[in-house]
């Protein structure tokens, strides 16, 4: 959460010249609400319900195609057939940093439910971390990088063998 998936998706759909594909937005326009209000309304068991769905609708759907998804999306089942699987690290400090510094700051917080309470993020990221190495065929560390340079390492390990 926070480390520019979106943003380094779109400059990585640029740089090889495939679709990029958001897994929050896939789940807004099925659902017609913002990600907050699923997570308000109806709490994140159903919406971990719906990144499922999404990720079965990928996997049966669409092939060469950059996904960038959710914090929490690595926990989908069968999350492997998708593709290969980039993780962008940074540090909790460093994802706070970056999200502060952003001109339009608090709708980035507001936007993100799991980083309302710093501590329970900071809980969540250290329970996540080994996870999330775990569920990654690639590690790449994003903090204080722009996005141009992080697609351009993800570019160039993608022409690789997997």
């Amino acid at each position: 959460m926070g480390v520019g998936k979106g943003q380094t998706a779109r400059e990585l759909a640029r740089q090889t010249g495939r679709f990029a594909v958001d897994t929050d937005d896939l789940i807004e326009s099925l659902t017609k609400k913002k990600i907050r209000k699923i997570f308000a309304d109806q709490g994140e068991a159903l919406f971990r319900k719906m990144e499922q769905q999404a990720a079965d609708w990928l996997r049966r759907s669409v092939s060469n195609t950059i996904v960038s998804t959710g914090g929490g999306f690595f926990m989908v089942k069968k999350i492997h057939k998708l593709g290969r699987i980039f993780y962008l690290h940074s540090s909790i400090e460093g994802i706070v940093a970056s999200i502060e510094s952003h001109p339009n700051a608090a709708g980035k917080i507001k936007k993100r439910p799991l980083l309302q309470d710093l501590e329970a993020a900071k809980k969540l990221y250290r329970q996540r971390l080994p996870l999330y190495r775990r569920a990654a065929d690639h590690e790449i560390n994003v903090e204080g990088k722009e996005s141009k340079k992080i697609a351009k390492e993800i570019a160039a390990l993608m022409k690789r063998p997997a």
